[in-house]
C-alpha cells in the first residue's frame, strides 16, 4: 500500500477515535440549560470527525485518481525513496512550537505567547526579516483580540435562564461561615 493510503488510513482512525468522543462523551456534561441550544459545543468536532473521516476514506479508496494520474507520478505525490530531501525538521520545529505556545498560553498569556510563537514559526519557515516579522506579529495578535473583544457578550446573549440570584451564594455562604455559626 502506498504511504498516501497508510496516512489515509491512520486519519480515518483519528477521525473515528474524534468522532466517537464528539458523539458520545462531550455532549453528557452538559448543563440544562446549554442542551436546549441549536448548536452545541460539540457541533463543530462533530462536522469535522465527518467530513475528515469521508476524505480518509476517499483517499483510502484511491477514488480522487483518475487513470491520468496513476500512470506516472506527479510533483505533488510523496515519494519514500526521496524522503530525506523533504524539510521533516521544519515540520517537527513547528509541531514542537505548537506544543510549547499551547502550554505556554495560560503562564505567559495571550499577547506574549502568540507573539513570540508567530515570529518563531515564521523564523523557523525562513523569514529572516525581524523588522518585519515582529510588527506583523504584533498586529495579527491586536486583530485577534480584537475580533474576540467584539464578538457577543454572555450579557447579550438572550436566554431563557431567570436572572435574578440567589440571595446568598455557595460561595457567599461558605465565606461569612453560616454554615458554623447557630440558627437564630
Amino acid at each position: 500500500m502506498a504511504l498516501d493510503r497508510w496516512i489515509a488510513l491512520i486519519f480515518v482512525a483519528f477521525c473515528c477515535i474524534y468522532g466517537y468522543a464528539a458523539f458520545f462523551t462531550m455532549d453528557q456534561l452538559l448543563p440544562p440549560f446549554m442542551q436546549r441550544n441549536p448548536v452545541w459545543p460539540s457541533t463543530f468536532p462533530k462536522v469535522l470527525a465527518v467530513i475528515g473521516a469521508i476524505v480518509g476514506i476517499i483517499v483510502l479508496l484511491g477514488i480522487e485518481k483518475t487513470e491520468e494520474t496513476t500512470k506516472e507520478p506527479s510533483a505533488t505525490d510523496i515519494n519514500l525513496a526521496n524522503l530525506r530531501e523533504y524539510k521533516l525538521g521544519q515540520a517537527f520545529v513547528l509541531l514542537a512550537l505548537m506544543v510549547a505556545y499551547a502550554l505556554a498560553l495560560r503562564p505567559a498569556g495571550f499577547l506574549l505567547a502568540t507573539s513570540v510563537f508567530l515570529v518563531a514559526g515564521s523564523y523557523v519557515l525562513g523569514e529572516r526579516k525581524f523588522h518585519v516579522m515582529i510588527p506583523v506579529a504584533l498586529i495579527a495578535t491586536g486583530i485577534m483580540i480584537a475580533m474576540i473583544d467584539i464578538g457577543p457578550r454572555p450579557g447579550n446573549i438572550p436566554m431563557n435562564v431567570p436572572m435574578r440570584q440567589p440571595a446568598i451564594t455557595m460561595s457567599r455562604f461558605w465565606m461569612e461561615k453560616a454554615a458554623c455559626r447557630p440558627m437564630r
